[in-house]
């Protein structure tokens, strides 16, 4: 038994909004095929090379990623949760040292210490993924009262799932980041299914977002499947951000094409509700997109392919030749200099 409802199958797509030209419609497309192909590789990696723990894929919600972290700079924050490399690639985190963290390569972003669900890039803002459900969606809300403090215009952004949003932190962090209406951003990636529930099995609302008015801050609700419709949504809610209107919490209803994690059978989903999803590929409708309404050409989309396979090779590349960590290099990192 699934749970779902009619609100839950894959939205049409709405009209390609003026604002989003083709530069930015080809900057969304670029970042969406590194992390698929990103992740593409992962799985091969995973299934043919010793690389250490287990791990837990983007592929299909690509554009949630893509569309927000388009308008974040480095001095803004965000964090993630147990399914982070693509927030951590769209926010600018080197190829090489990520991939290396996941071979647990000393040149790794964290030195090998972390590992696909704990990466972080502290130098382009992001804070950390967290294998601890809505762990960190707090952080956040400390980060945005950072921003606030130093009143420079950046802002903070919580990527987390739909179970988190039944998680006490979840209701605290908000509550907080409404009462001192902080430069933060909630984006709630409604994928469907907190590991094997379904979300309407444990929430009464159709919609997460309708959550937002009980602490006074707009809710928005998005086809996350649709680049161009996140792209512009975020867009808006990030400017009101930036200018000290408070945060605001942003649904994406978007869809994972591989399991909750490597090893997981996704028996508690039909085959027909997940190649239903999948004719809504996001980098499929975005290549529509611009070969359609933007007039891009055929070869301009090889290139974006051809060059985030080079990007890949190249990190695997660094990354196998890159040295483990000391056996004693764990005794660094425990405290702060």
């Amino acid at each position: 038994m699934s749970g779902q409802g009619a609100g839950d199958k894959p939205a049409a797509a709405p009209a390609l909004a003026a604002r989003l030209d083709k530069a930015a419609a080809m900057g969304l497309y670029r970042t969406m095929v590194l992390i698929r192909r990103f992740e593409e590789m992962l799985y091969h990696l995973f299934s043919t090379r010793d690389m250490p723990g287990s791990m837990h894929q983007y592929n299909g919600e690509e554009a949630v990623a893509a569309g927000v972290c388009a308008h974040l700079g480095r001095a803004d924050y965000i964090t993630s949760t147990h399914r982070g490399h693509g927030h951590c690639i769209a926010k600018g985190a080197d190829l090489r040292a990520v991939m290396a963290e996941m071979f647990a390569k000393s040149t790794g972003c964290c030195r090998g210490m972390g590992g696909s669900m704990h990466i972080a890039d502290f130098g382009v803002g992001m804070l950390g993924a967290n294998g601890i459900v809505a762990g960190g969606i707090p952080i956040a809300v400390g980060a945005a009262i950072t921003c606030q403090v130093r009143g420079e215009g950046a802002v903070a952004v919580a990527f987390f799932g739909d179970g988190a949003a039944n998680e006490g932190a979840f209701h605290e962090a908000v509550n907080l980041a409404a009462v001192w209406r902080l430069p933060m951003v909630f984006v709630c990636e409604n994928n469907l299914y907190g590991f094997s529930t379904h979300y309407r099995r444990v929430t009464a609302l159709a919609n997460i977002a309708d959550r937002a008015s009980g602490y006074g801050m707009p809710g928005h609700v998005v086809d996350g499947m649709d680049a161009a419709a996140v792209y512009e949504a975020a867009g808006e809610i990030i400017r009101k951000a930036r200018e000290g209107e408070g945060p605001a919490l942003l649904e994406c209803k978007t869809y994972r094409f591989r399991g909750h994690s490597r090893f997981e059978p996704s028996t508690y989903r039909t085959q027909e509700e997940l190649e239903e999803w999948k004719r809504r590929d996001p980098i499929t409708l975005m290549a529509d997109r611009l070969r359609t309404r933007m007039g891009a050409a055929e070869a301009e989309l090889s290139d974006v392919e051809a060059e985030a396979a080079r990007l890949i090779d190249d990190a695997v590349r660094f990354a196998e030749e890159s040295p483990d960590p000391a056996p004693d290099d764990w005794r660094r990192y425990l405290y702060a200099p």
